[in-house]
């Protein structure tokens, strides 16, 4: 291994909270940039579609095809970004994709038209990718063991806060109302991601890549992620399993507001459960899954519990409006609950069957199968959910079940170490 112990290595897992797992300097580096970042994320998330829509007059249909062809391009750029951290400084590299992500998020505010706003699109997103990766590789080879899986939890309950935090910020513009709020606050949150690429300048050096000596003969690489069929087979379950997140982003709003009796407002309060429970319950439930078996139990526990959560919102339509709030709240903890589970298992499993020669390629290409599922939810749910009702929900239920008890098969025939030779 070309890394050093953190200092959280010393402490216990039962108390390894929040704020100690911060006491890391790597750690509280990555944490406090994406802090930053997260915010202005927020806002983009926040103001983008409605940008588009009222003061450049795009059509809803457009606005998907910029959605799914931005992400499309998002699947080939997160497993260039991870190759590119196994050639170049991780660091450098990170800290430039971050200021283009930056700089491509201000430049939104000049999209005058839909081809325009299609390549912005493709360059926020597609970088955005990138660095995903990027960071990933890094957390590979900053920590060991189930550090590793602790920082990516830390770092996911840091993203929630700050993500809150600038869709609060963002409401201000919504509240104004027109076209120059909308710019400015799009503005900021561009300007908000070069602060925080600024701050990743002080990573250390060992998160790089070992430099190659020319002369010494190359160094044995190991096995490539496209030759290690069980990577594969992994990235491209965890990324079906994946789709949830877009059920959570178009699915469950548009079941609770078109069919089902209940207010509106609930899509807010779902959205409050989902952030509260990633804030308070990713870093706990996330502990452990840096063994491979134990990390497939944790997925197939998501997939059942995302199958009940299924049944739940199903249920929900066509009851009274008191019967759909409590069916619609207790799904929602339950789909959080098994968000968190699936994403800790499938953490510790891309740690740890990965190839550590090659950390950035085998990242990036887990990360395209992220990519990949969140290109495909959008036409998944519509054609199933949204087009089938309770039937719709069924099938649903059954893809996720069926991928998480794949992953977990692939995590029982796993070795304990784990690393293709």
């Amino acid at each position: 291994m070309y890394v050093t112990k953190s200092p959280a290595e010393t402490v216990p897992a039962p108390q390894r909270t929040l704020r100690a797992a911060l006491s890391d300097p790597t750690l509280k580096i990555l944490a406090s940039a994406i802090l930053v970042s997260t915010v202005g994320r927020g806002i983009f998330l926040t103001l983008t579609v409605l940008y588009f829509n009222r003061f450049v007059g795009l059509s809803a249909m457009e606005i998907a095809v910029i959605l799914s062809v931005s992400s499309g391009v998002g699947v080939a750029t997160s497993y260039v970004g991870g190759r590119l951290a196994d050639r170049f400084s991780a660091r450098r590299l990170l800290v430039g994709m971050v200021a283009v992500q930056g700089l491509a998020i201000a430049s939104y505010t000049f999209a005058g038209n839909f081809s325009t706003a299609v390549v912005i699109a493709c360059i926020t997103v597609g970088v955005d990718r990138g660095a995903n990766a990027t960071r990933s590789a890094i957390i590979a080879r900053a920590f060991e063991g189930p550090n590793r899986v602790n920082a990516r939890a830390v770092l996911r309950t840091v993203t929630n806060v700050g993500i809150a935090l600038g869709g609060m910020i963002a409401g201000l513009a919504l509240l104004a109302g027109t076209a120059a709020a909308f710019r400015g606050m799009m503005i900021s949150a561009g300007v908000v991601y070069i602060l925080s690429a600024l701050h990743l300048r002080r990573l250390p050096g060992r998160v790089d890549a070992p430099r190659h000596d020319p002369s010494n003969p190359a160094p044995k690489r190991g096995i490539s992620p496209f030759r290690d069929r069980r990577y594969i087979l992994l990235t491209v379950l965890s990324g079906i399993f994946g789709m949830q997140f877009g059920l959570a982003e178009m699915g469950v709003p548009l079941w609770i507001s078109q069919d089902t009796s209940a207010p509106d407002v609930l899509i807010s309060v779902v959205l409050v459960i989902n952030t509260a429970c990633v804030v308070l319950l990713q870093v706990p439930l996330s502990r452990g899954t840096e063994q491979p078996r134990r990390a497939g139990k944790i997925v197939l526990v998501g997939g059942l519990l995302m199958a009940i959560a299924c049944a739940l919102y199903a249920m929900a339509g066509g009851v009274p409006a008191v019967a759909a709030i409590i069916l619609l709240c207790s799904a929602a903890l339950l789909h959080s609950l098994a968000e968190i589970l699936s994403q800790a298992g499938a953490w510790g499993l891309s740690f740890e069957l990965a190839n550590p020669l090659q950390a950035g390629a085998y990242q990036g290409m887990f990360g395209m199968g992220s990519a990949l599922g969140a290109m495909l939810a959008p036409l998944v749910v519509t054609a199933t959910v949204v087009e089938h009702g309770t039937l719709g929900w069924a099938i649903l239920g059954a893809v996720f079940v069926a991928s998480a008890a794949g992953v977990a098969l692939i995590a029982r025939k796993a070795t304990t170490t784990a690393v293709p030779a």
